[in-house]
């Protein structure tokens, strides 16, 4: 910088300085009303666009693949690149260390080597060129981060090509800025072209990436979301021993634990004296002495941590008298005089509370296994008598109505025991049944509507 120029600049400064500015209230009200913006645009987003619902984070999930933050997806894709080149790509430290210092230490050292005081566009090309390229890549990367480098047939081509996106076009480009760093026309052409292969070659990684499948995840949102989905996952896991209602205190019918007492859980000794987090525990850990198998992953069970938490929602809200429990909805829609239920609407729900439990693969069960409309309809050791089709005297009709099956060739044996064994069905829901099997088991909802009305 000459003399000359030096001159112009203090001039420049000192004119500046003359014009002045009050901190207050010049500085601070555009200061206020910059803020004042962006606390607006946060009210926006959160009100109309929000953030998604997700499981809370379970260290024992194995299968769980940890991302980063969306702002750092592109080092999260370079460093994936980086790993496919050859030799130097297995020494980590060069592409954690020692690229990422390198790259800041060359936008630190633009400014010692573009020493030009103007401020215009058209005089500062070699660092808006170097940015321009920089950046182009920083949001293809972001682009592509959700695409694999090796594909599951082992092709390594998109890892191929998102490595010339990534790594070779832009350090191509950087070079070349450098060695042309006189002139201004060719870098301008440098940094556009070196754009326009990065973009071209990027689509065609998303054109030729495999479709991923996107495996969504309902994680209730509200009280009664939660409550409901703690229900059903305590109808499948505990039900067979507490009782749909946990005030079983003797358990039947579950083989091992036939006469075991048991404190029911619905109980003020459990209520008032567990904490959540140590009911949590218990669930999570169970109790080897008890029999009590443990259901949380981290011992070897299947519930996260979340679906935990909402056992322990429901269990309060719909037994412990302190918490006033929020309007359920009710299991099933209620039959009308002459409707006919059907397995999707009535019998699914209603299966899932009280029956799943038990008749599930892994169970004592008489191998008669409820967890879709195939299986109750196929399966079973007395498949041919479970359900008949306008039969009243289906084997489950009568157990649910407390008739117990016996032996016929042992008449004082019992050979089905009544269900459920804990407690008895309610008069609405043993209408449901008798009213699906004597009008020949509808699957979908329009299936019965169309026999609603006709007699059994």
């Amino acid at each position: 910088m000459n003399d000359e120029t030096k001159k112009q600049i203090n001039k420049r400064y000192e004119q500046e300085l003359d014009k002045g500015e009050r901190f207050w209230p010049d500085s601070i009200f555009r200061d206020v009303v910059v803020s004042l913006g962006i606390f607006l645009l946060l009210i926006l987003l959160a009100s109309f666009v929000g953030v998604p619902f997700e499981p809370k984070a379970d260290p024992s999930d194995t299968s769980y693949i940890p991302r980063p933050e969306w702002y750092f997806l592109f080092l999260f894709k370079f460093l994936a690149l980086y790993g496919q080149l050859p030799l130097i790509g297995k020494i980590e430290w060069l592409a954690t260390v020692l690229i990422p210092t390198i790259a800041i230490g060359a936008l630190t050292l633009i400014p010692f080597i573009e020493k030009s005081p103007n401020r215009y566009y058209s005089k500062r090309v070699l660092p808006i060129s170097f940015m321009s390229v920089m950046v182009v890549g920083i949001v293809l990367l972001t682009i592509m981060s959700e695409v694999p480098t090796v594909t599951e047939d082992g092709s390594k081509l998109l890892g191929t090509l998102q490595t010339v996106v990534g790594i070779f076009i832009p350090l191509l480009a950087y070079i070349l800025l450098f060695v042309f760093k006189k002139n201004n026309r060719l870098m301008i052409w440098t940094a556009s072209l070196a754009a326009v292969f990065m973009i071209l070659v990027s689509g065609t990684v998303m054109a030729l990436a495999p479709e991923k499948a996107v495996e969504e995840v309902e994680v209730p949102a509200t009280l009664v979301d939660q409550i409901t989905a703690g229900q059903d996952l305590y109808a499948v896991n505990c039900t067979e021993c507490h009782g749909d209602d946990g005030s079983v205190a003797v358990i039947e019918g579950v083989e091992g634990l036939e006469g075991e007492k048991i404190t029911p859980i619905n109980s003020r000794d459990v209520l008032y004296t567990i904490t959540d987090s140590a009911m949590a525990e218990v669930i999570a850990y169970g109790r080897p002495n008890a029999g009590m198998p443990p259901f949380g992953k981290t011992y070897g069970g299947e519930l996260t941590r979340s679906e935990i938490d909402y056992i322990n929602i429901f269990i309060r809200y719909m037994w412990d008298d302190r918490f006033e429990a929020p309007e359920i909805k009710p299991l099933f829609p209620p039959l009308a005089e002459g409707e006919v239920p059907s397995y999707d609407v009535h019998i699914q729900p209603i299966v899932k509370r009280y029956c799943i439990s038990c008749h599930r693969a892994g169970k004592d069960n008489n191998d008669f296994l409820m967890t879709s409309y195939d299986e109750i309809l196929t399966t079973g050791d007395n498949v041919e008598h479970n359900v008949v089709a306008g039969d009243e005297n289906s084997y489950l009709l009568q157990v649910i109505q407390q008739h117990a099956i016996m032996n016929p060739d042992n008449p004082g044996e019992e050979m089905i025991g009544v269900m459920p064994p804990t407690k008895a069905l309610k008069p609405d829901i043993v209408d449901a049944f008798t009213r699906w099997i004597m009008n020949g088991m509808p699957q979908t909802a329009e299936d019965a509507a169309a026999l609603s009305g006709a007699q059994p």
